[in-house]
Order: C-alpha cells, then sequence, then structure tokens
C-alpha cells in the first residue's frame, strides 16, 4: 500500500495510508475516543446557560421555602448536576451508536467499494493515531460536486504534529482528482479548535443550524463549511 504522505516531527515520524481491514478495531476505538472528549465541553456549555443557572438557583431555593431542608436543597443540586451529566453524554452516545451501525460498521464496503470516496489513517510508530473518511454527498447544488469530509479525529497523544492537517490536505487532494467542486464538512460550535483549523486552511461558513430538538434546547449549533476547489 503506498504512503500518501510522510512527515517528520519532534516526536515521532508518521505517514498517511489508505485504510485497511486491519485497522478497523484500531480506527474505531480512536473515533469513539475522539468523540467521547466532546463530552466535558457540552457539560460545561450546558452548565453556563443562563436557563441552567435560573434552574441552579431557583429549584434549591425552593425546595428550602416549602421543605425547610438544606440537605435536601443540596441533594436537588447534585442531582440536577448528575441529570446535566447524562444529558452531555446522550448526543454523542448517541451519534457514536449511530455511525458505528452505518458507515463506519464495514469502513470497506463504506468508502472504499464507493467510486469517488475514500478514508485513510496517519500512522506513527505502527499506530493509528489519526483518522479521516470522505463521501460524495447525494443531490449537491447544480452545476457542483460535493466530496463530505467525514470523521476526523487525531489521538490526544498526537496532536500539535500537524497530523489533522496532513489529513485534510490528503481529502482536498483526493477531490482534486476526482474532479469535485467543493469539500463540505459540518462541526459545532462546541469544536472550536476544530473551526479555526479549517478556517485556517481556507474554508469558510456556509450556515448553520441546529441539529435536533436537544442541539436548540441546549443551544449548540452545527456549523456547515465549504472548501472549494474551483477558486482555491
Amino acid at each position: 500500500m503506498p504512503r500518501l504522505d510522510t512527515q517528520q516531527s519532534p516526536m515521532a515520524p508518521y505517514h498517511i495510508r489508505q485504510y485497511q481491514d486491519s485497522d478497523h478495531k484500531k480506527v474505531l476505538d480512536l473515533f469513539t475516543r475522539g468523540m467521547e472528549e466532546h463530552i466535558p465541553a457540552t457539560f460545561r456549555h450546558v452548565l453556563m446557560l443562563p436557563r441552567t443557572i435560573l434552574l441552579f438557583l431557583g429549584l434549591p431555593l425552593a425546595m428550602v421555602l416549602v421543605s425547610g431542608s438544606w440537605l435536601l436543597a443540596t441533594v436537588c443540586i447534585f442531582s440536577l448536576l448528575l441529570v446535566l451529566r447524562l444529558l452531555a453524554r446522550q448526543p454523542w452516545k448517541e451519534y457514536v451508536a449511530k455511525c458505528l451501525r452505518t458507515d463506519m460498521a464495514d469502513i470497506t464496503k463504506s468508502y472504499l467499494s464507493v467510486c469517488g470516496s475514500g478514508f485513510w489513517v496517519a500512522e506513527s510508530g505502527n499506530q493509528v493515531v489519526g483518522i479521516v473518511g470522505g463521501l460524495p454527498v447525494k443531490d449537491p447544488p447544480v452545476g457542483r460536486k460535493h466530496l463530505e469530509l467525514l470523521h476526523l479525529s487525531v489521538s490526544s497523544q498526537h496532536r500539535g504534529q500537524g497530523i489533522a492537517k496532513a489529513l485534510i490536505r490528503t481529502v482536498l487532494q483526493f477531490a482534486r482528482d476526482q474532479g469535485y467542486s467543493d469539500v463540505v464538512l459540518e462541526t459545532s460550535v462546541l469544536q472550536r479548535g476544530a473551526e479555526t483549523l479549517y478556517l485556517s486552511m481556507g474554508f469558510r461558513r456556509t450556515g448553520q443550524y441546529f441539529m435536533s430538538v436537544f442541539w436548540r434546547l441546549m443551544n449548540i449549533l452545527t456549523i456547515q463549511l465549504k472548501y472549494s476547489l474551483s477558486s482555491a
């Protein structure tokens, strides 16, 4: 299997190559860990919402006024924290479960057996330390051909070495070679580092929306980004 990109870093060399079936378990582990890393940020975001602050102030006070028990009020606060923590976990867990049932269940079938799609891994020291995929978008705008960048993730121990940029460049070059006009992707306002990286590489915002009722209640926007190859 040819190596697509090889770089030396102060820590360890890495190279980008096409996904192989033997990578499956490592890729799923990396993908799952990457998604679960967003749970603490989601929890902090929910805690800082005005409606949450009002809830934490009002509900314990109501409990004290009704029952006269500060102990009950304290239990109420801890119970609220537990519920909010579970709520912050749920959408990420559901997203991982959905992907493991669909495109990530059989990566070779989903990405390598489909014309105009691909899946790549970054390897360092015989370990998979980064992943990214690309699938053609169904029903793109008239006259355009879109490739969607999916599942970009780099292990926490190997960040800061340019691996994410190398994976993105791999997708962009693949898109050029396949005659795509644009590379598109979605991220969330919670993933500020990812958005900053994409913008620094030439992507631009094209829209935003709430992915579900839960995201609307939690005021978490999904951000749409696009890289136009025809004008790059």
